[in-house]
């Protein structure tokens, strides 16, 4: 009864509901942007939404299986004889469109072939496949490594330890090859959209939870509340057992609107796939799959929510203020993007363990954040759940400590 009667108090204020329709509209627009996928046809004309996703799918379909040797020499091929065409040539848009329509099957792959050839690891240079034979379809993962190895020598030479070094090239090397890969602009597109569709949802909870334990004292009903028989007791319980089935309510609600809105407009094909099969995750050291780095990225965001709102909550409990409570997801996730202005490692690596980055993991997956811990090498998301995971077990409690303590 108790955990009920908190909940509807927090829903049945109007400046809830509003914040509930808001998030609601901004996740139907993230949803509208990452369905839009554009296909251009046999005559240049240019088709958008389910429509062009189905053709993208059917011209991609051609190239699913194995990027191997065999694969890379026809895509160079393939790449070769599309831009020898008086169209490509051509100095006329729709010419030009007309020609891109015929590589838009083979364009992930031919994405791939300008990371692996560029001329160094952070260089991407999108004509350079334009300039590839088949002789070089050899070198195609090689490349990968090589380029790794310079980078380390050169411009990252003080940036990591020599333990940190080994342990990026030994999981480079490691990574199984040749890479399956498969239709998958549903997930790639849902990735690109999902930290906004994060942020936005953590901004709204904070707003819904921090008034869950200053309400007592805005409306002068703490002398009340706590000389009550269970005031210090199950119904502080009730207040944060509140939040978090608000926090995971309107999380997941939000998610999975957001994925079935993405992923049954533009298909849910390419889960098996590595997720360096993509370009723009070609550099990322994690051997995960695309469905598993979807896991990721919502169990992430959950634990980023839950973190937070709980850090809100603990605020309010301690200074009474709903304001001051608000506050602090915006500190935690906005601060970090001025600290990365500061060019230092140290900084770097304070960055890389901020709870913004779990709100973000789609992004931070690509991001070469490695800790040496008791003379072992991580990667950053692994200690990210780890780190708050243990974080928001151990808030509630104090929140409720915290509470109880409270002097009317």
């Amino acid at each position: 009864m108790m955990l009920r009667f908190e909940i509807k108090k927090v829903c049945a204020k109007t400046g809830s509901r509003v914040a509930l329709l808001l998030l609601l509209a901004l996740v139907l627009l993230c949803s509208f942007f990452a369905a839009d996928v554009t296909y251009i046809d046999e005559n240049g004309d240019r088709q958008s939404g389910p429509a062009a996703a189905k053709e993208l799918r059917a011209a991609r379909a051609k190239w699913a299986g194995p990027i191997d040797e065999k694969k890379i020499r026809l895509a160079i091929a393939e790449n070769r004889k599309i831009r020898e065409t008086p169209q490509a040539r051509s100095t006329d848009t729709r010419e030009n469109d007309i020609a891109y329509s015929w590589g838009q099957g083979v364009q992930n792959i031919r994405d791939l072939l300008n990371c692996s050839f560029a001329k160094s690891f952070r260089d991407y240079d999108y004509y350079r496949a334009d300039s590839l034979s088949e002789a070089d379809a050899p070198c195609f993962y090689e490349n990968r490594i090589r380029l790794l190895r310079e980078w380390l020598e050169t411009e990252a030479s003080d940036q990591f330890s020599d333990s940190e070094k080994q342990y990026l090239l030994a999981s480079y090397a490691a990574l199984e090859t040749p890479f399956d890969y498969a239709y998958m602009d549903g997930f790639t597109r849902l990735f690109e959209y999902s930290p906004t569709v994060i942020m936005i949802t953590m901004l709204v909870l904070s707003y819904l939870v921090a008034g869950i334990f200053s309400n007592e004292f805005s409306w002068k009903s703490d002398a009340i509340f706590f000389s009550s028989l269970h005031g210090r007791g199950k119904a502080v319980r009730a207040k944060a057992a509140a939040g978090l089935c608000i926090v995971t309510a309107v999380y997941w609600a939000v998610i999975l609107l957001y994925s079935a809105i993405v992923l049954l407009c533009l298909g849910a094909g390419g889960s098996q796939c590595p997720v360096q099969a993509y370009w723009g995750s070609w550099k990322c050291f994690y051997p995960i799959t695309i469905g598993q780095k979807y896991v990721l990225v919502v169990l992430g965001g959950y634990v980023g929510c839950l973190f937070l709102s709980c850090m809100c909550m603990l605020v309010s409990a301690k200074t009474k203020s709903a304001v001051l409570s608000v506050l602090v997801p915006f500190v935690l996730v906005f601060v970090p993007s001025f600290l990365g202005n500061i060019n230092s490692p140290l900084v770097a690596k304070i960055i890389g363990l901020l709870p913004d980055q779990l709100l973000q993991v789609s992004v931070s997956l690509d991001y070469f954040n490695v800790y040496t811990v008791a003379g072992r090498v991580f990667g950053a998301i692994p200690l990210l759940f780890a780190l708050y995971g243990a974080l928001f077990v151990a808030l509630p409690p104090l929140i409720c400590r915290t509470y109880r303590r409270t002097g009317i």
